[in-house]
C-alpha cells in the first residue's frame, strides 16, 4: 500500500501547534491534540446584525461590514424614503436625509464620502454625501431606476435599469466626480440587475429582468472601462437580487425568482466563476445593494410576502479564505 511521502513526497510532519505560512491541502500532525490536521478553504456564513431603525427595499448602501450606510430605499406602504442611517458594526444611526426621497436608487463610495444616484419615478438626481449631509451634484443623462451601480464617490458606473418607458434598457453612464458621460451599452438590456467595482473603469454587472423574454437573468458582464464582455453567468436567474464587493471578487444574494418566489441564495465570485455557498437566513427580494467585500459584508433590509412584508434585519457575511480542519480518521 502507498503511504503518504510516496505519493507526496514528503512525511507528514508534527508540530506542537499550526505551522506558520500555512497552504491549502497542507497535513500535519497535533502532537498537543494527538489529531491529524489539514489546511482548507474557509465556508462563508452569514451571521444577525442590529437591526435598521426604518425598515425598507431597493436602497443604496455604501461603506464596508463595520461602517455601512443606507440611503432612501421603499417602506410602508410602498412609499418611498429619504432616510439615512450609519452601521458602526453593532448598530444604526439615523443620520441627515436625502434632499429627494426616492426607492429602487444606487450609491457608490464609503460611509462618509458617497453618491446616490437615480430612483424611484426615473429620477435623474444624484446626491453627494460628505459624512453628514447630502448635497445634489450632476444629473443623470438618463433618468432611471432599478439598475445596476457601483464604485466611489469620485469615480462610478451605472447600467441598465428602467428608464419609465422601456423595461429593460442597456445604456450606462459614468461618473467623474463632476459629471456623468454616456459610455458604451450592455450587450444584455435589462432591469432589476445588480453590480459590483471600485471604479468607473472595473465593474461588474449581473442578474436582472428582461423583455420581451419576460425572464430573468444569469448573464454576467464585466467593465474595463470601455468595454462591457459577457462573462461565467450567475447559478441562478433572478432580479432584484442584493451584491456588494468588486469587480473580481463579489457576492450575489437573495432576489426575485419570479414564480418561484424570493430566494436567500448566496453566490459568491472570484474572478472567474460564481459558486454557491451559504443562503441568507431570511429569503428576500428587492434587495438593499449591500456594502462591504465578498469576505466580510452587510445586507439589510429587503421584502418578503408577508404583509407588510418590509425587513429591518441586517445580516454580516464573513468569508475565511483558510480554515484548519481535523481528520476524520474513524
Amino acid at each position: 500500500m502507498s503511504d503518504y511521502k510516496a505519493i507526496h513526497g514528503v512525511k507528514i510532519r508534527d508540530y506542537t501547534t499550526d505551522p506558520d505560512n500555512l497552504i491549502i491541502g497542507q497535513v500535519w500532525f497535533d502532537k498537543t491534540n494527538k489529531v491529524l490536521q489539514f489546511q482548507a478553504e474557509g465556508a462563508g456564513t452569514w451571521a444577525t446584525g442590529g437591526n435598521l431603525n426604518t425598515a425598507r427595499s431597493l436602497s443604496a448602501g455604501t461603506g464596508t461590514q463595520t461602517a455601512g450606510l443606507a440611503a432612501g430605499g421603499t417602506t410602508h406602504p410602498d412609499n418611498a424614503t429619504a432616510n439615512a442611517e450609519k452601521y458602526n458594526g453593532t448598530a444604526w444611526t439615523e443620520v441627515n436625509n436625502l434632499n429627494t426621497a426616492r426607492g429602487q436608487l444606487k450609491g457608490a463610495g464609503t460611509q462618509t464620502a458617497a453618491i446616490v444616484v437615480g430612483g424611484v419615478g426615473e429620477s435623474d438626481k444624484t446626491e453627494s454625501f460628505n459624512g453628514t449631509s447630502f448635497s445634489e451634484v450632476g444629473d443623470l443623462n438618463t433618468a432611471r431606476r432599478q439598475f445596476a451601480g457601483s464604485g466611489v464617490q469620485d469615480s462610478a458606473i451605472i447600467s441598465g435599469g428602467n428608464d419609465g418607458t422601456t423595461v429593460g434598457i442597456n445604456s450606462a453612464e459614468s461618473w467623474n466626480g463632476t459629471s456623468w458621460s454616456e459610455v458604451n451599452n450592455l450587450n444584455t438590456a435589462r432591469n432589476a440587475l445588480a453590480g459590483a467595482g471600485v471604479s468607473n473603469t472595473s465593474a461588474i454587472a449581473f442578474g436582472g429582468y428582461s423583455t420581451p423574454a419576460d425572464a430573468n437573468q444569469v448573464a454576467n458582464e464585466v467593465w474595463n472601462g470601455s468595454a462591457w464582455t459577457e462573462v461565467a453567468n450567475l447559478n441562478t436567474a433572478r432580479e432584484n437580487l442584493g451584491s456588494l464587493g468588486i469587480a473580481t471578487a463579489a457576492l450575489a444574494f437573495a432576489g426575485s425568482r419570479g414564480p418561484a418566489g424570493p430566494t436567500g441564495f448566496t453566490e459568491n465570485w472570484n474572478g472567474t466563476a460564481w459558486t454557491e455557498v451559504g443562503d441568507i437566513p431570511a429569503a428576500h427580494s428587492n434587495a438593499n445593494q449591500g456594502s462591504g467585500t465578498n469576505t466580510a459584508g452587510l445586507a439589510f433590509g429587503g421584502l418578503t410576502p408577508a404583509n407588510p412584508g418590509f425587513l429591518a434585519s441586517t445580516f454580516e457575511w464573513s468569508d475565511p479564505s483558510l480554515v484548519v480542519k481535523t481528520v476524520d480518521i474513524d
